[in-house]
């Protein structure tokens, strides 16, 4: 069942994929098991990263980032289900000027602690084969057999060698509890119990000579959307069939593990600049040795040493899944978006639009060579709009923090494209479409909208893209209205009962 939905979803971005050829930043869509090395650390694979202006009543003033690990989550995910690695290394990256650099880092490391919960058996004390030994309510829940805790570090300057803090909630507390996956109903007390139980996850941090930010760090239902299904039935999809609810999104059953934070603007801007970018990224240790004879207790079947080694990175999704050619999808996600020139021609030569043109002959590939547009949009930027005043051209999701966030009813799905100038690709949110958005984007929406004088300066007129004016879609649609209405907006996770 597993490994038929991780074809599927493979399959799935060959279609996504061709809207966000572009990407060697592009698209807004999940990367699941998108190069060969990550698909043997599921722990470390980034999946979706968004970033927004908060929109929920009286939060204007913040910036909401969410980096999404943990593919493809089945929500009976026991006994253990799915813990972050403690051997590993969880980033966000803030670039506030625009060189391609990080400037600001917060760094999450994880901790499991074992309670060594016993049950008398026959006279006996013996260790329980469960993560909980009765229902779960309240943070560092007696019950649970395993704690899962966090540190959060902030760093200003190189990831490594920058000015390093770690911060602490109102209490003065520098460790956090992460709430056990969604067991099931019985577990947390009734229909709604386990939103309750999260809920008390979400604690407020103080940040140094800037206020205070809110962090939650837990599992979320998945919120990408795609026609998965259709798609890997021989492309059984029309590209300009109805926009909505033209077909059913296969992810909806699936889960993911969710770190969100919300800082205020001011703690990640520089003066004089409005727009920040940012990605996420996993790193491991660089060595590993595993132990021929675990002993009793948990997580002691390797030791891991030596310096980071970044395994996983995501900015605009998809662009290693479905653009970045197979020999280099594990340097791209090794790299950091300074050196990003070497992959260049993935973006300015994309493949995947001339796929879209073989599988739909009316929906014909752009011909404007090298693809300007798609470097502009999606390496630097749309000029007025999300794009650096000193930017150099790299991947990671840009956003202009002087645009005030659209209220959650007034959001529209297509972002941008829509009127919505708080949407993508100016930041991520939630309901945003980024499947249309950006396979319109790749076959060549922008030359047709620039037109013949390119008013927008991406380098390329209308005749260059025949399909640039064609609604193209894959049939699912989603809107704000279908997520929470404030941090940390992702949905409540499937019960593991169901």
């Amino acid at each position: 069942m597993m490994l038929n939905k991780q074809r599927a979803f493979r399959a799935a971005a060959v279609f996504a994929g061709a809207a966000l050829m572009a990407l060697a930043s592009p698209a807004y869509a999940s990367s699941h098991r998108e190069a060969p090395f990550i698909t043997t650390s599921p722990k470390v694979d980034g999946t979706d990263f968004y970033m927004f202006r908060s929109y929920a009543p009286g939060r204007q003033d913040y910036v909401t980032l969410i980096a999404n690990f943990i593919p493809l989550q089945e929500p009976y995910g026991g006994p253990n289900f799915y813990q972050f690695d403690q051997n590993a290394l969880y980033e966000i990256h803030i670039d506030n000027n625009g060189d391609a650099k990080e400037d600001i880092t917060f760094q999450f490391r994880f901790k499991n602690t074992s309670r060594h919960t016993t049950l008398n058996v026959g006279g006996k004390p013996v260790l329980i084969p469960l993560i909980n030994s009765s229902t779960v309510s309240g943070s560092n829940s007696p019950s649970l057999n395993v704690r899962e805790t966090y540190t959060i570090d902030m760093v200003k300057g190189d990831r490594r060698t920058g000015h390093r803090t770690r911060l602490a909630g109102t209490d003065g507390a520098t460790e956090f509890e992460k709430p056990v996956d969604n067991i099931g109903e019985k577990t947390f007390g009734g229909v709604g119990g386990y939103e309750t139980y999260a809920n008390q996850h979400i604690y407020d941090v103080a940040l140094p000579g800037c206020g205070t930010g809110r962090v939650f760090v837990g599992q979320r239902r998945e919120g990408f959307y795609i026609a998965v299904g259709k798609i890997f039935d021989l492309f059984n999809v029309d590209p300009l069939g109805p926009e909505v609810n033209g077909n059913p999104n296969a992810l909806d059953d699936n889960n993911v593990s969710s770190i969100a934070l919300e800082v205020p603007i001011a703690c990640l801007t520089a003066a004089g600049e409005p727009v920040i970018g940012a990605y996420a990224t996993a790193s491991l240790r660089q060595g590993r040795l595993l132990n021929p004879a675990p002993g009793s207790g948990i997580n002691n079947a390797a030791r891991e040493g030596g310096p980071w080694s970044q395994v996983s990175r995501l900015g605009m999704p998809l662009v290693n899944e479905v653009v970045i050619g197979m020999d280099d999808k594990d340097r791209f996600n090794a790299s950091k978006p300074k050196d990003d020139a070497q992959f260049l021609t993935y973006v300015t030569n994309p493949v995947l639009p001339a796929v879209v043109e073989t599988l739909f002959p009316a929906a014909r590939a752009p011909t404007n060579f090298p693809r300007t547009d798609l470097v502009t949009v999606f390496l630097k930027g749309l000029p007025g709009v999300n794009q650096p005043k000193y930017v150099v051209a790299s991947e990671m999701l840009r956003l202009n923090t002087g645009i005030a966030p659209t209220a959650q009813s007034a959001q529209n799905p297509l972002g941008v494209a829509g009127g919505d100038k708080a949407g993508f690709p100016n930041g991520r949110r939630p309901g945003d479409d980024v499947v249309d958005v950006t396979l319109r984007v790749a076959m060549g929406a922008l030359c047709v909208l620039t037109g013949a004088g390119d008013s927008l300066g991406v380098g390329c007129k209308p005749a260059d893209a025949p399909a640039g004016g064609l609604k193209l879609t894959d049939g699912v649609r989603k809107t704000a209205a279908d997520f929470k209405p404030a941090f940390p907006y992702l949905n409540t996770p499937l019960p593991g009962n169901q």
